[in-house]
């Protein structure tokens, strides 16, 4: 038989250094398997604590959802309170350190019963609602919710319409919104509609029409009060430079904004510019001097429908006056 040749000294050393390179693999291995064990004992001890009902009350009073009122269930209209809740931390990062929104007149919100938000409509995307509803939460005296009405075109939009509903957006209609008045809950109209959202950079802060004065229909017939607001800042963090109609009808979609980093940076450029922001709410327009039967008369609701308008943009002007610059107020 013919003798088995032995290793030459530089295979042996390839041997030694392969069987090093193994153990040392194994000891990494073994090492971020402990790692990942302890990780997920910490993290299930955190999620054991955070689903007692202690600590479900106690985030629920750190982070007041605008359809909580002590129940964490989403309600009728879907608004999730705790969904609200773990979005929380992004949208005060939103409101206080990217936007930096002051917020004035916050003191002219009821502390209880319901009221029209009746706000100019600003940015391709509904940041103003959300400002607006975070804004009331943290800075109004009884932390009160506000329920902003979302037309149907963000409504329908794949997840940004369940987000904004999970939050506490409602489907705009007269219908949803009587019931959140009798409810005796704060509700957010933009009367100029996707018109309003839509505006080209060169038209910002122009008012369009108010449609047909739903809203004062609605305050005419539910006694409540409405309060004028006044948006600065929205309209600066998506410039619109065309609406992109076409463009929609090729995706089967609203038309898309068309702002100087998208489409061209694609999903990146829907990121909004750091403006800074001002929400004015102005003193209520009390109507329960006129009978709920006025909510007919449709010229008293278009004079009626009109005074409002010219107040948020007489507030406009003037908060548009005082501002020195975009970026800094």
């Amino acid at each position: 038989m013919a003798s088995r040749k032995r290793p030459t000294a530089n295979r042996t050393a390839r041997i030694a250094a392969r069987a090093a390179q193994i153990r040392k693999v194994r000891r990494r291995t073994s090492a971020q398997g402990a790692v990942a064990s302890v990780v997920r004992e910490a993290q299930a001890a955190l999620d054991a604590r955070s689903h007692t009902p202690a600590a479900n009350g106690a985030a629920a009073q750190r982070s007041p959802a605008p359809c909580s009122d002590g129940n964490l269930a989403p309600d009728l209209f879907g608004c999730d309170p705790e969904y609200a809740a773990r979005l929380r931390p992004l949208l005060e990062f939103l409101y206080r350190r990217y936007f930096r929104v002051e917020l004035q007149g916050v003191s002219h919100i009821p502390h209880q019963g319901p009221a029209l938000l009746v706000a100019n409509h600003a940015g391709a995307l509904p940041y103003d609602s959300l400002m607006m509803t975070t804004g009331v939460q943290l800075e109004h005296a009884a932390q009160r919710g506000v329920r902003p009405l979302i037309e149907d075109e963000l409504w329908h939009l794949p997840f940004l319409g369940v987000t904004l509903r999970r939050l506490g957006g409602v489907r705009a209609n007269p219908e949803n919104a009587e019931r959140l008045i009798a409810g005796g809950q704060l509700v957010a109209v933009f009367p100029e509609g996707a018109p309003g959202r839509t505006k080209r950079f060169r038209d910002r802060y122009r008012l369009q029409r108010f449609g047909r004065g739903g809203f004062v229909k609605l305050a005419l017939r539910t006694r409540a009060p409405i309060i004028p607001t006044a948006v600065v800042g929205a309209e600066e963090t998506n410039p619109l430079l065309a609406r992109g109609s076409w463009l929609g009808r090729v995706f089967g979609l609203p038309p898309i904004p068309i702002t100087p980093t998208f489409p061209l940076l694609g999903p990146l450029g829907l990121l909004p510019l750091p403006a800074k922001w001002t929400i004015a709410f102005g003193p209520p327009i009390d109507l329960t001097g006129h009978p709920a039967s006025a909510a007919d008369d449709l010229v008293l609701v278009q004079q009626l429908t009109e005074q409002v308008r010219s107040t948020i943009q007489s507030t406009l002007d003037g908060l548009l006056a005082q501002r020195k610059s975009i970026t800094f107020g």
